[in-house]
């Protein structure tokens, strides 16, 4: 039911959805959102209050950086007592990891807070900017018999679907269906009505209050392994100064080369305080490390099994857990464990 007093924040950031084409280059640049207000006269009809912030100068999401999410953060701080929900357009080509970011630097969360964008610019006849924008802006203002928001988490709206943002990875870069949720199912599908999937929406204890967390470790790395893959890039990967977290993908299940020099190089790691955590390639499936010996192998070396997190989260939750100032043995622990719904625990 949606809360016709409701008051919505929509936070424009930038990406692909406020775009115009450059006529002599034919490039997609930023524009201001007067372009896009102009283009969707439907917010108008909307029968709650609809608000906005914009970043100036609009960000193409392939700058965005920890000092952008911060400044997201901050926006919502700040006006999360005024407001219902919140939307935040985003470009799409890092929208999974900004959400995924987020659902750990918003601790606690009793609002929605939805992320949207579009695959074509809103001026286009076939954009799918509208759609996502107007249920995006619905389900932030969507309210239960009892008044308390529908979905309060850190959401993607795209083409649809909604889904847990820390459990989304971008798919495709050419269709509309650009994202997916592999290992968790959908929150809500859009059709005649919004359908919401309440058995898997996410709820923080609510009688502790919101929490706002800004420090972020950059000290991070993804290490991708791929046959053939040589000492030395492994090396470069590990020594680098001050580094506190790595994620580590591997094949299938959690499996990884076992050549000895390759063992000893993520031994000294693991001996050195960094956390290596042990996510799959595999868009769906887990990391099950005691199921084959290459992954028993790194199990003993002081590898952390990642279950069923994403690429995007595990490096979000590393960068959370060591900026809030956590030692290595502590971050060990709490990467076993689900925090913000981010990982399917299994025993």
């Amino acid at each position: 039911m949606i809360d016709t007093n409701a008051n919505v924040l929509l936070i424009y950031t930038g990406g692909t959805i406020g775009m115009v084409e450059n006529t002599e280059s034919g490039a997609l640049e930023p524009f201001n959102f007067s372009h896009l207000r102009s283009n969707m006269p439907e917010i108008k009809r909307l029968n709650f209050n609809v608000e906005t912030y914009l970043f100036d100068p609009p960000i193409d999401s392939s700058d965005v950086s920890i000092s952008i999410w911060q400044q997201m953060v901050k926006v919502i701080e700040t006006n999360y007592l005024k407001y219902d929900g919140f939307v935040i357009l985003h470009g799409t080509d890092t929208m999974a990891y900004t959400a995924s970011a987020l659902s750990f630097m918003l601790e606690n969360l009793n609002k929605p807070v939805i992320l949207t964008g579009s695959q074509l610019p809103i001026g286009k006849m076939r954009t799918d900017g509208k759609e996502n924008l107007i249920t995006a802006l619905e389900i932030a203002a969507d309210k239960d018999e009892t008044g308390r928001p529908i979905v309060p988490e850190l959401c993607i709206y795209m083409q649809k679907l909604l889904m847990r943002g820390n459990r989304t990875t971008k798919v495709n870069a050419d269709h509309f269906s650009a994202f997916n949720s592999p290992n968790y199912p959908y929150l809500a599908e859009a059709g005649l009505d919004i359908r919401y999937n309440k058995t898997a929406i996410l709820r923080q204890n609510e009688d502790r209050p919101v929490c706002f967390n800004y420090e972020l470790d950059r000290y991070m790395v993804v290490l991708k392994l791929f046959p053939g893959i040589s000492r030395e890039v492994v090396r470069a990967h590990l020594t680098i100064p001050g580094l506190r977290g790595v994620v580590l993908e591997t094949y299938g299940s959690g499996n990884s080369p076992i050549n000895p020099w390759f063992m000893e190089m993520i031994r000294d790691a693991v001996d050195r305080g960094i956390v290596v955590v042990n996510v799959t390639q595999c868009l769906y499936g887990s990391v099950v490390m005691h199921r084959y010996e290459n992954g028993q192998r790194l199990e003993r070396v002081g590898v952390i099994g990642g279950y069923d997190i994403t690429t995007e989260a595990a490096l979000a939750k590393l960068m959370a857990l060591f900026g809030k100032g956590y030692q290595p043995d502590e971050v060990k622990e709490l990467m076993y464990q689900s925090l913000r719904g981010e990982i399917t625990v299994r025993s």
